[in-house]
């Protein structure tokens, strides 16, 4: 799931800036949903290459209403976020629990293998934590690591995203309520968008049909 559709049960209603942790391939999605959901006015975007950084806001600056900062000071970018977008292969973590307010929600999109860790573990032990699917989460997913450290318990996942979606659960409860939500991505959500994408290319021209399997 690209983040931002979860964004409307668990941010806060008023949020107006969104912080982009890596400015890759995966940034220039997060962007444009996380636009669908909140009128932000303010985005603030980092990556540890100067180069990254100037291609994505060349790119993408001309696509949207409000200023795109960027910078290669991490802390800078994510201190007084309403909405923070982790999108980096990170092996250890990057963001700080000390620079993350009450009331913030984080997206935690990168970690997708074991071992990968995006976040100090001491905002998951703050946070109310959603999941795609914890059976992958579990392994691959940003609770990958503090859960096999035991620096946090599956008991304390409040539960899947879709349980939110369909109101069987609540998501964010408080407006000082830290919220997270850890996506791996699952193939529902693949199944899902391939028809879309396949549309739109046909529609624009473009791509290449091939035919996979032989009859």
């Amino acid at each position: 799931m690209l983040p931002g559709h979860e964004a409307r049960g668990l941010a806060r209603k008023n949020s107006k800036t969104l912080a982009i942790v890596g400015a890759g391939h995966m940034a220039e999605g997060t962007l444009a949903t996380c636009d669908t959901v909140f009128a932000f006015d303010k985005v603030r975007v980092w990556s540890r290459s100067q180069s990254t950084l100037d291609e994505f806001v060349k790119t993408q600056a001309r696509k949207y209403r409000f200023p795109i900062h960027p910078s290669r000071d991490l802390a800078e970018v994510v201190r007084g976020a309403d909405v923070v977008v982790t999108v980096t292969p990170a092996r250890e973590p990057l963001v700080k629990d000390e620079w993350i307010a009450p009331g913030t929600h984080i997206a935690a999109v990168g970690a997708d293998k074991a071992g990968d860790q995006e976040l100090d573990p001491r905002i998951l032990q703050r946070a109310r934590i959603f999941v795609d699917d914890i059976r992958q989460c579990r392994t691959d997913g940003e609770i990958n690591v503090p859960l096999s450290k035991g620096l946090i318990r599956e008991q304390d996942i409040a539960g899947e995203i879709g349980e939110v979606i369909a109101g069987k659960k609540p998501g964010r409860r408080s407006d000082d309520e830290i919220t997270l939500f850890d996506s791996t991505g699952i193939a529902l959500q693949d199944s899902a968008t391939v028809p879309l994408e396949y549309e739109r290319a046909v529609a624009a021209g473009v791509g290449i049909e091939k035919k996979m399997i032989s009859t």
